[in-house]
């Protein structure tokens, strides 16, 4: 059974760094990728990361792009978000996301086939 679970949220000042972890297991073989999203309070889902297994290539959505870093952990089952220099629009529950669209070059979708519960990041004024 497929399983990805989000860590490493919390409540943090602007301007301040988070790491998030996704742990993933139950898959046969590497997944072709995994996608962080992000969903604020009253606003839909967006795309924030990810990276693909496929090539090995990253995406950044504008948004977050020079303050975040998304990295596969040493376990290989692991893949990280750095965020730093974080604002208060930032303020999110964050979701890991397994198996959709990825490219470095065309960005990301955002249907993907398995999900996390979530990891919340506050970030306060």
């Amino acid at each position: 059974q497929v399983q990805l679970v989000e860590s490493g949220g919390g409540l943090v000042q602007s301007g301040g760094s988070l790491r998030l972890s996704c742990t993933f297991s139950g898959f046969t073989v590497d997944p072709y990728a995994i996608g962080w999203f992000r969903q604020a309070p009253g606003r839909e889902r967006e795309a924030v990361s990810c990276i693909s297994y496929y090539d090995g290539s990253k995406h950044y959505e504008d948004s977050v792009k020079g303050r975040f870093t998304i990295s596969e952990g040493r376990m290989k089952r692991t893949v990280y978000l750095q965020m730093s220099d974080l604002k208060p629009e930032d303020t999110a529950t964050y979701y890991c996301a397994a198996d959709g669209f990825c490219s470095g070059d065309y960005g990301m979708g955002s249907t993907y086939d398995h999900w996390g519960r979530g990891t919340r990041v506050t970030v306060s004024s």
